[in-house]
This record gives structure tokens, sequence and C-alpha cells, in this order.
């Protein structure tokens, strides 16, 4: 089966998510997958961030699609990123129909099912060219700062009326998304297990710069954004606790170029080293006594299912989160906490030894990997396409 894949991340991010994940497990059955990368629904800012990121874009979209790996192609469209407005809107859709058209037909690949992450699929896509079409909803888009809101909100509610399957990641978007089609099914997120678990190799060589960083080192891994990360809350604990390395790893703003991480600065014991390679990561988890996931409990997070939760687990390191409501079900190989100070203490009982023993927290980590999910997905898949009456 050939796939077109829409996603809402560009494949070379450094920080792999569903969208390229669930790329390989489909080209990995066999499937041939047309990715198509994010068309940025965000309103670009003037900021230097954005203006790099259009002009990489305008390069990418001059060019053919990439052969990235088997059976995967890579198609960057040409857009106006202004997608609040309903003008814009159509002009974007007959560029993108266009593209994929010509792109598809000189690589021979005819997709059959359509399988998106973008909540604004109906604004740019005719379904009906599809004998299946899936939305794997992973996150409230709508809520993530400068997103044009009320467009994904109506566009949204089409989607999921008309899509054969939704799969969503966090309880609040089953909630969400149930009532307006009854072919919703939840699959939480997952980890790439045997990736993140080579952090546990006695060989693996810890980087130069996170191993000159005296311990103990209280580590996170992912997007250092304040829409989602509790920055006064990581200030207080560390201005309590100068004799603990609090080390950063990932880009501070990723998601909102406006972001203030100002409250971050100045703490001789705060250490930002920037975005890391996929491949590299378990090699920085190896390094850090303990991960944190310090979210803020708002609007966004509440239907948040951190991907990284899994592959901290994975990695061996106890793990100290704030209490999301995606992760309740797994209060017996994590610490979740409600305020600073319960947070500050659970860091102390982690750096204690006072953890859920490892193997159970490497066997929860076990049964939730991509193969998994995906062959559970595949099955509803399967069953949907039996009865799809669609035509091209």
């Amino acid at each position: 089966m050939d796939i077109l894949l829409v996603s809402t991340a560009d494949w070379d991010n450094p920080y792999w998510t569903n969208k390229q994940h669930m790329a390989v497990q489909f080209a990995a059955l066999g499937h041939r997958v047309f990715y198509v990368e994010s068309q940025g629904l965000r309103t670009p800012t003037a900021t230097a961030k954005d203006l790099t990121r259009i002009w990489k874009r305008l390069k990418r979209g001059l060019r053919a699609p990439r052969n990235v790996q088997d059976n995967i192609w890579v198609w960057s469209p040409l857009n106006i990123p202004m997608q609040g407005n309903p003008l814009i809107r159509r002009l974007n859709k007959v560029i993108l129909q266009s593209g994929i058209r010509l792109w598809c037909t000189l690589k021979g690949i005819k997709p059959q099912m359509l399988w998106t992450y973008s909540p604004m699929t109906t604004e740019f896509y005719d379904l009906n060219r599809y004998d299946l079409c899936v939305y794997h909803a992973v996150d409230d888009v709508k809520t993530q700062p400068g997103m044009p809101r009320d467009a994904i909100e109506t566009a949204e509610a089409v989607l999921s009326k008309k899509a054969d399957l939704i799969f969503v990641t966090a309880p609040n978007l089953y909630d969400m998304h149930k009532p307006l089609n009854d072919a919703t099914y939840y699959f939480s997120n997952v980890a790439d297990y045997h990736h993140f678990n080579q952090a546990l190799n006695a060989d693996l060589k810890i980087p130069d710069d996170i191993s000159q960083i005296s311990g103990p080192r209280i580590g996170f891994v992912g997007a250092i954004s304040s829409y989602k990360l509790d920055f006064d809350m990581i200030k207080t604990i560390a201005e309590r606790h100068p004799e603990w390395s609090f080390v950063f790893v990932g880009e501070i703003g990723e998601g909102d170029p406006l972001d203030d991480s100002s409250t971050l600065k100045g703490l001789s014991n705060l250490h930002f080293l920037g975005g890391k390679n996929y491949e590299t990561l378990p090699s920085y988890l190896k390094a850090m006594d303990v991960v944190l996931m310090p979210n803020k409990i708002n609007e966004y997070t509440r239907s948040m299912f951190p991907m990284k939760f899994f592959e901290y687990l994975s990695s061996g390191r106890p793990v100290v989160s704030t209490e999301l409501p995606a992760l309740a079900d797994y209060k017996s190989v994590a610490a979740f906490c409600k305020s600073t100070d319960e947070f500050e203490i659970a860091i102390q009982e982690a750096l204690k030894g006072n953890v859920p023993e490892l193997q159970d927290r490497l066997e929860t980590a076990k049964g939730q990997t991509y193969e998994i999910r995906t062959q559970n997905m595949m099955q509803y898949v399967n069953q949907a396409i039996g009865k799809s009456t669609k035509v091209e």
C-alpha cells in the first residue's frame, strides 16, 4: 500500500516524533511512504530563527522529493505561511495538490491511504481521493502559541467527522474526538526502546560537553519552551540546590520563537547544551543521574502524553515528573509531583536511590514500542480498508 503521510514536523528535526517513526514503521512493513513535511500552521515571526527556517524551506521546496531510506520519500511543499487567511489556504491547496500529483506521478507512487497529523487536513486535501483517511491526533495543536486557533478548531471538527479512523495519544484527545467519530481509539505515545536502552551500555561513551559538568546531574532532553515547561519551578529548585547541576539538551524556544527564557539565565548550575542528534541522545541520558519532566499544567499539556516518558524509562534513568493527566496509570514507575516542594523532594529521594525497581521501569518501557503499537493500529486499518467503499 502506498501512503501519503501529512506531517507537522520536518523529517530532519533532531528530535523525532510520531511522524518520522510511523513512516519508518510503514516502510518496514513494505508500504511506500510519501512524507509531506510541515506546512507551517503557525504564523511566522520576524525572529532570526523563523527567517532562517523560511529560507531553508524555500530552498528545499524547489527540490525534488528525497529518498531518505527504503520506501520513504520526503517532500517539502512551498506555501504561503499565513494559514489563518481562508484565501491563502485555498491558494496553498492548489500549490500543494499540484506538487503532490506531479511528484507522485514521477515517482510512480499512488497513495491509497492518507495518514495525517495536521488538524487542518480538510482545508488542503480531498479525502475522497483516498481509500482510507486516518487522523493520528498527537497534540491539541490549536493551543500552541501563534496558531490560528479558530481556523484549526473549525477544520479539525470537520476532519474528525470525516476521517475513517482516529488514533489519539492522550485521554483528553480521546474525549475530544470520540463524540464526533465513534471510530476513535486510544494508543498512548511510545518509544524506541532499543535505541534509548543503549544508555545502560557500559561501553557507551559519554560526550565531553556533559562529562565536564560536575555531578549530580539533573537532566532534561527535549524542547525548552515556556508554554510547556515551568521555568519558575526549575529556577527555584536550582537556586535552592547550587550543588546540583541541571543539564538541558534541546533547543530553547522550539515551537515558540517569541519564548522568553530569561528566567533561566544567570545561574551557574543551569547548563544548556543545545540540540543534539537523535543518535547521540542515549549517551547524554547515560550521564544523567535523574531525568525530569517539569511541565506546566495548562490547556496544552492536559492533552499531552510526552514521548520522552518511555524514552526516559528505556534509558534506565529515574524519572521525576509533574503530575500530567495522561500519565496517571504509571505512578508505580516514576515520581509524580503537584508542587515545587514535592518536585524538589522527589529529586532528593531519587539521588538517594529511593526509586522504583529498575526492572519494573524497563519492563514498562518494553511493552510500549513503535513496533507493538503499529501492529495494533494496523489491525484497525485493515478492518477499515475492508469496509471502505471509497474510489479514487
